[in-house]
């Protein structure tokens, strides 16, 4: 075997150069990376990564399907569509008085002109060529005179065909010729975000339209009629459009605008309509029988308490507690009676005295109702046979 200790030395002297270089060359750098991050301490901590969740589900068949981009629109063939069948209604009550003042309206020659005259300003929406307009009852209530002025210039004095106090609605008679129609939209079909436009006769300015969205439907328990079923929309609604129409972006009817929500008597947003549905219901039941046929069963009626469903053993609050069944009523036949708890009828459950009271409203005389209830804490069970409903003076 051959040795060659020289060149073996001189090799590991090499190597050990190198590798004396290399460690001072690497604590020279981690002193000079030391000295740069030190005044910098979050350059230390670990990167953040945010992780966001994308859904990747399919878009579900029944998904209404999103409105393709377009350029600004224009709403004036709607307006251009429904204004001619917009009227402005006046009103004027004779105020017996001693003084001689005489009000903003010239009294008509059959008026006393010794008298005040009270004045009133609405809208109206003409329903049918024939001349049948309607418009809220508040409009009209107690007027000796009535008068509607149409877009193209005419008017004309416009009789009482029927009111209907209990959605506070009233359908009138203009005797004119050539009269435009309002078509009539799917009332049941709008839906939480929808445009609509309200035209009417704001501060009898003219007729004015106004633009906003459907902010909710089936607004109840608002206090303002016995029957509610209001349209909420935002579109700017004011004194003197009362009556007037709430429209779709075709020029469809599908709201009577009816009342607002305000502290200061103007608009703020918040403006219910009476569902175009309703309001032709209405105007049918009037014109064909002079007033609006409803069911009834002689009840009154208040909210279940938490005590009361306590003590009848329900778990969930709701139904109605009869605290009467009118005498000689279809209730009283029926063996309802103080205290009875009723939950449902025909299998629909009833939620609350309002709830109660439109269930039975939409029923038609004659037919017989099963109603389900709660006596002490025993289940019952009638029948019963609703009849039409009392006018209002005489059962209030």
């Amino acid at each position: 075997m051959l040795v060659y200790p020289s060149v073996c030395n001189s090799q590991g002297d090499d190597r050990l150069k190198i590798l004396r270089f290399l460690l001072q060359f690497t604590m020279l750098g981690l002193a000079a990376a030391f000295v740069i991050v030190a005044p910098y301490p979050e350059l230390l901590q670990p990167a953040r990564v945010v992780t966001v969740h994308e859904s990747t589900a399919a878009t579900p068949v029944n998904a209404p399907k999103p409105a393709p981009a377009r350029a600004p629109l224009s709403f004036s063939a709607a307006v251009a569509r429904a204004a001619p069948t917009v009227v402005n209604i006046y009103s004027a009550r004779v105020v017996r008085s001693l003084s001689n003042q005489r009000g903003p309206l010239t009294p008509a020659p059959d008026m006393p002109s010794g008298d005040n005259i009270q004045t009133g300003l609405g809208s109206g929406v003409i329903f049918s060529t024939q001349g049948y307009v309607l418009t809220n009852e508040h409009v009209i209530a107690g007027a000796d005179e009535i008068q509607a002025m149409l877009t193209d210039g005419r008017s004309a004095r416009a009789r009482v065909v029927g009111i209907d106090a209990d959605t506070d609605l009233a359908v009138l008679k203009i005797d004119l010729k050539n009269l435009s129609a309002i078509t009539l939209g799917d009332s049941d079909k709008l839906r939480v975000g929808d445009v609509v436009l309200a035209i009417g006769n704001p501060y009898a300015v003219g007729q004015t339209v106004t633009m906003g969205i459907v902010s909710a439907t089936g607004r109840r328990r608002l206090g303002l009629s016995t029957y509610e079923d209001y349209i909420q929309t935002d579109a700017a609604i004011n004194p003197g459009n009362s009556g007037g129409a709430l429209i779709n972006t075709n020029g469809d009817l599908v709201g009577l605008n009816t009342a607002i929500f305000s502290r200061t008597g103007g608009s703020q947003g918040i403006g219910f309509a009476i569902p175009a549905a309703l309001a032709r219901h209405v105007m049918t039941e009037i014109i064909e029988h002079g007033h609006v046929i409803r069911g009834w069963i002689g009840i009154s009626m208040e909210r279940v308490t938490p005590e009361d469903a306590e003590q009848a053993g329900l778990k969930d609050r709701y139904g109605v507690v009869v605290i009467q069944a009118i005498k000689d009523s279809p209730a009283e036949r029926a063996g309802l009676r103080s205290g009875d708890i009723l939950l449902r009828i025909d299998k629909q459950r009833i939620y609350d005295p309002r709830h109660m009271l439109d269930l039975v409203a939409r029923e038609r005389p004659g037919k017989r109702v099963s109603i389900e209830g709660i006596r002490g804490r025993r289940a019952f069970r009638v029948q019963v046979a609703i009849t039409e409903r009392p006018a209002p003076t005489q059962h209030p």
